[in-house]
C-alpha cells in the first residue's frame, strides 16, 4: 500500500499553475478565487502600522488591479505590473472605470530588467507562486525594486493553510531565512486570511519588511 502524504509532504510538493495569460484571458477576473474588490485589510493595516500615506508604490503581480486601485484612491503614485497582458488590460479598465491614474506593465519579475525604484513594494500572492530554486532570484529582485530604506507587504498562503491545492505555504521561520540574508528587516508578521471569493478564506502569513540601506553581501 502506497504511502499516504503528510501535510508537510504536500506543503513541499512541486506545484503546477497555469498559464498565467490563458487564465486572465478566458476566465472573468470577478470570478477568480483571489478577486477581492478593496483594498485587502492586511495592506490597510500595514499602512496604518508603517505610517505610510503617500510616494511611488507598486502593486506586483497586479492581476485585476483592484489594490493598485485601491492605493491611488488613497493618493499614492501607482505602478501595476503583472506577468499577463491580459490582466495588465483589465487593470487598465478598471483604472479608467474608476478615474484613477496606474502605471502599467507587462513585467517578468525574474527576467526583466527593474525599470524604477519604489517607496513600497505590494506583493499579494506573487512571491509564493514561484518553486524553490528561483525564490533567491525573487528575493533580489523585490530588494532591487525598493528604494533604500522602502516598505515590501509580504501576503503568501501560510503553513497553517490544509487543502492540498493553490500555491506554496511559508512559515515565518522560512520568510525570515529568505528575506534578511537577501537585504531585509523584518518590522512585524502576523496569521491572517486571503479574502476572496472562495467560502474558505485560505490561510495567509502577512509580513511587513524593510530593505536596509546597506547592500546585502553576495551569496
Amino acid at each position: 500500500m502506497a504511502k499516504e502524504d503528510t501535510a508537510e509532504d504536500v506543503v513541499k510538493r512541486i506545484r503546477e499553475f497555469p498559464d498565467w495569460e490563458t487564465r486572465y484571458r478566458e476566465v472573468p477576473v470577478e470570478e477568480m478565487p483571489w478577486f477581492f474588490p478593496d483594498l485587502d485589510p492586511d495592506f490597510n493595516k500595514a499602512l496604518e502600522k508603517t505610517g505610510l500615506s503617500g510616494g511611488k508604490v507598486l502593486d506586483l503581480g497586479t492581476g485585476p488591479g483592484t489594490q493598485a486601485v485601491a492605493l491611488a484612491k488613497r493618493g499614492f503614485t501607482v505602478s501595476a505590473y503583472d506577468v499577463s497582458p491580459s490582466a495588465i488590460e483589465a487593470a487598465r479598465k478598471r483604472a479608467v472605470q474608476e478615474n484613477v491614474v496606474l502605471d502599467t506593465r507587462v513585467f517578468d519579475l525574474l527576467k526583466d530588467q527593474t525599470p524604477e525604484c519604489f517607496d513600497a513594494v505590494f506583493d499579494r500572492g506573487c512571491f509564493h507562486v514561484f518553486d524553490p530554486d528561483p525564490r533567491a532570484a525573487a528575493v533580489r529582485k523585490h530588494y532591487e525594486l525598493l528604494k533604500p530604506g522602502g516598505f515590501l507587504f509580504l501576503k503568501t498562503f501560510s503553513i497553517d493553510e490544509t487543502r492540498e491545492e493553490g500555491p506554496y505555504r511559508f512559515s515565518e521561520e522560512e520568510i525570515e531565512e529568505l528575506f534578511v540574508p537577501g537585504g531585509f528587516e523584518i518590522l512585524d508578521t502576523w496569521k491572517s486570511e486571503f479574502p476572496g471569493r472562495l467560502d474558505l478564506p485560505p490561510k495567509a502569513l502577512f509580513t511587513i519588511l524593510r530593505r536596509r540601506t546597506t547592500a546585502p553581501k553576495p551569496a
